[in-house]
């Protein structure tokens, strides 16, 4: 039976003392109005007294509320016999005669409670109820007449062994916790501390006692904290993970923890203070700092990846770098590039010296419009400078490492990187990562962090410069191929344009196959070529310059367009294939089926027109078709079957011939100018037609017009324009006529000329061209067939033509000393600027061409010309 001395009364209902606060004198009563708020609450002691008879004389309210007894029914009775089990009662009645001679008596002893639901019995001695135990402590007293009875003291051992492990879980987890623990009272003072709270300010657990919030907390930081426990006070709200900052005694290191607080309540309910549970989460904090330093690096990482190097231009890649680090990663940046880089020339192999000329190409501030200043000088966006030979940033430069600039005393910026720009071992420039006063200076894993952001950018800007290194070389090829200045033709005044990729959508333009040509041919007649290669970059711009080779060479042999379209077609057939030009001529001379997968294809119009008849003889090979602007009347697009693209082959091409009038106005273009992503070709189209308004303005004035008019639905592709005005060759500037087979006709033909020539007023021209005339009419005469047609024509230079029905072609040969003749054609080659001859539809035509006369012209003396000969 264990002993546990009670030497308390019972409380009474109305009024009961606690007994002295920790702050109340000692001996001082405190007085509290109900309800009650002491451990009495919890333990619920029940008493009643004995008098000298051993009945029972008085009974407690709480005995009714234990036992389950009234009052009435227990005064009087033996509590023996009352409460005591029957086979316990005889050892009872021994144990009440010695409490009443005298004797303090505690134990512990059976009884039967009351149910919850059943209520305070009525009948002394009921069987019903639960079973339980009570310790009970009985003291004798006397009454006034001096007669022995005894006082009894009544707990149920079951609340008391409650309590008992409470107290002892409470201390265990208060003296155990590895959390600052902290009971703080209503006047926010430490009522009790925890050893692990304790260990970190020092002292023991008792020290802390009184002590409150600003005895461990900056001013700032205990005012909030004081708020915040006076409102857990009084609302009773839990806080839960509010982060707290300090420091500990004896460390200057800033301290973090995680603090959560609740109000504490007597068993009566009444708030008696706040809980405090802390718990420090310093390293937990940096932990977190770094993991959201790390996230935040991944996701620069990630945004540099997509969005540095989307463009083939050196400057504008430097400003997608900028762009991704200001202010994600620091306030201010600036991009400096080799000045070599930026004007095509080669970078050194290997690490550069730090001494080259830079150019700043891109600055970005967050917090400032001011020119950064890095290296001890200002240095302005686009201005070529270099580094001091001792400076970090020409060392950086030098050594291919980071390195870090000192702050200027009294300056915005606390804290810089200078890291170079490497790509495949090369230094291509530096680029300097800035933070201001107030921001967290650079640490070794942000350093880490801009060495790899410089070499994604220096890895893109080395792209770029090879790109654009290999862009203008294309596009130097691509417009060495075209013609020269502007190009000239009898009978046609010509304007053209020819405008490379633009950067409309974004990035870099690339070199396409667009190409135009303008072709003079015999007899005052022109040849206008517009073409475009399919595809884009430097093969097809060599691609573009083959096919328009072969095409210059197959104008020359005065092929109809339709056939000249079909000879290129079996050049274009080979061009992609391996042997490249060999490849295309083998496929010239032996048709086969073309692999599309090995050719380049391409799309041309090809246009011949004459300036005596003023006719224009098209063949196209799929290309757009060509617009024809007559006077006073609308635009229109020409009727001319499209065909196959070049390289396809398998489809003859077809000859469409037109008399354009004098004054019209004949576009060709490629569909760089009315086709876009944005645009549908026949929109484009519409708008190109509309554009051609007023055919009479010079020529300039009209592609100028065009190319403004279309603005919006040009720029991702090539455009190439050419523009032809009819002039036709005016009927006085021609002479004609026919001769017939023979031998006298050599004469006449002689007398025709010079009458013609005279009419001109070419007097200068007649005696070489009498010459000339009289050996082609011979040839004819001996070598051709049919009637012979004579023909002149005055424009910018003077052509003579001999026609007949002859298929044979002449051939220039070298005669022996001993020879008699042959040496007609080598003097038409000594008098003449050019000659050839060409197959007609009935038969062939042998011309030649002389310069008129002028202060820049030197003819040739046809007496010094045939003494040459012998």
């Amino acid at each position: 039976m264990s002993e546990i001395p009670a030497r308390a009364e019972e409380p009474t209902e109305s009024t009961v003392s606690e007994g002295p606060s920790a702050d109340a004198p000692l001996g001082d009563a405190v007085w509290l109005s109900s309800p009650p708020g002491s451990i009495y609450d919890y333990i619920k002691v029940a008493s009643f007294s004995i008098g000298p008879d051993g009945l029972v004389d008085q009974w407690s309210l709480r005995a009714e509320q234990l036992l389950g007894i009234r009052a009435e029914d227990a005064v009087g009775t033996d509590p023996i016999e009352a409460f005591i089990d029957p086979d316990l009662r005889e050892r009872g009645q021994r144990k009440m005669t010695e409490i009443l001679d005298g004797r303090e008596w505690t134990g512990v002893v059976p009884f039967r409670a009351p149910d919850e639901a059943e209520g305070i019995g009525r009948h002394v001695g009921g069987r019903s109820g639960r079973r339980g135990l009570a310790e009970v402590y009985v003291m004798p007293t006397r009454t006034e007449d001096g007669a022995k009875a005894a006082v009894c003291i009544v707990v149920d051992v079951r609340v008391l062994r409650s309590i008992e492990t409470d107290l002892a879980a409470s201390q265990a987890i208060f003296g155990q916790s590895p959390f600052g623990f902290l009971l703080i009272d209503p006047e926010l003072r430490v009522r009790r501390a925890n050893q692990r709270f304790a260990s970190i300010f020092g002292g023991t657990p008792d020290d802390h006692r009184g002590k409150g919030v600003h005895d461990y907390l900056p001013r700032a930081e205990a005012d909030r904290l004081s708020a915040t426990l006076r409102r857990v006070l009084e609302t009773g709200e839990s806080i839960t993970d509010m982060h707290v900052t300090g420091f500990v005694p004896g460390s200057q290191e800033r301290r973090h923890w995680s603090v959560n607080l609740y109000r504490v309540h007597s068993g009566s309910g009444r708030p008696i203070g706040v809980a405090w549970l802390g718990t420090d989460i310093t390293a937990r904090r940096q932990a977190a700092r770094e993991a959201a330093a790390a996230r935040r690096n991944l996701a620069l990482l990630n945004e540099a990846g997509a969005r540095i190097g989307n463009s083939l231009d050196l400057e504008t890649t430097a400003r997608e770098l900028l762009d991704v680090v200001v202010p994600g990663f620091c306030d201010l940046a600036t991009v400096d590039l080799y000045q070599g880089l930026l004007v095509g020339d080669q970078t050194p192999p290997g690490l550069a010296d730090g001494s080259a000329e830079l150019r700043r190409v891109a600055f970005s501030s967050a917090v400032s419009d001011a020119p950064f200043q890095g290296a001890g000088e200002r240095v302005k966006l686009g201005a070529v400078h270099h580094f001091p030979f001792n400076s970090p940033c020409a060392d950086a430069l030098r050594t291919a490492r980071p390195r870090v600039v000192p702050a200027e005393e009294g300056g915005l910026v606390q804290s810089t990187l200078a890291v170079p720009m490497v790509a495949h071992d090369t230094v291509v420039g530096l680029v300097q990562f800035a933070r201001t006063k107030g921001s967290e200076p650079f640490g070794d894993r942000d350093r880490d962090l801009a060495v790899e952001l410089a070499a994604r950018a220096a890895v893109c800007i080395d792209n770029a410069r090879l790109y654009r290194r290999e862009h203008e070389r294309a596009l130097i090829l691509q417009r060495s191929l075209l013609p020269p200045g502007d190009p000239e033709a009898s009978g046609l005044d010509i304007a053209c344009r020819y405008l490379p990729g633009n950067a409309a959508t974004g990035r870099a333009s690339e070199v396409g196959g667009d190409w135009f040509d303008v072709i003079e041919l015999p007899g005052h007649r022109t040849a206008l070529v517009v073409g475009d290669v399919m595809g884009r970059g430097l093969r097809a711009a060599v691609a573009m310059g083959e096919l328009r080779t072969a095409v210059r060479t197959l104008a020359q042999l005065d092929l109809e367009p339709a056939e000249v379209l079909s000879q290129l077609d079996e050049i274009a057939r080979g061009l992609g294939a391996p042997g490249g030009v060999q490849q295309a001529t083998r496929a010239a001379r032996r048709p086969r089926e073309a692999d599309l997968s090995e050719v380049y294809l391409a799309t041309c119009v090809y246009a011949v027109y004459d300036s005596v008849t003023r006719r224009c003889t098209f063949a196209n090979a799929g290309h757009l078709p060509p617009v024809l602007v007559e006077p006073g009347e609308s635009a229109l697009m020409l009727d001319v079957p499209p065909g196959l693209p070049l390289g396809v082959g398998g489809e003859p091409f077809e000859d469409v011939e037109v008399e354009l009038p004098e004054g019209a106005l004949l576009a060709l273009y490629t569909d760089g100018l009315v086709e876009s992503r944005d645009h549908p070709l026949d929109e484009g189209l519409q708008a190109f037609v509309g554009a051609l308004t007023d055919p009479s303005q010079p020529l300039e004035d009209v592609c100028d017009q065009v190319l403004n008019t279309l603005d919006s639905h040009h720029g991702e592709d090539d455009i190439a324009l050419l523009m032809a005005r009819v002039q036709g060759l005016p009927s006085d500037s021609v002479g004609d006529w026919t001769l017939p087979r023979e031998p006298r006709s050599v004469g006449r033909a002689r007398e025709y000329a010079r009458a013609q020539l005279l009419a001109w007023d070419m007097e200068p021209l007649v005696d070489t061209t009498e010459l000339l005339v009289s050996e082609l009419v011979t040839n004819a005469l001996r070598y051709g067939e049919g009637e012979i047609r004579l023909r002149l024509l005055l424009d910018r230079t003077l052509v003579c033509e001999v026609w007949d029905s002859g298929l044979v072609q002449p051939r220039r040969r070298r005669a022996r000393d001993t020879d008699e003749g042959g040496r007609g054609l080598q003097l038409v080659g000594l008098l003449s600027a050019a000659w050839g001859s060409r197959r007609t539809p009935r038969g062939k035509t042998v011309w030649f061409e002389l310069p008129l006369p002028g202060a820049d012209t030197q003819l040739t003396d046809p007496a010094e010309a045939l003494l040459s000969l012998f």
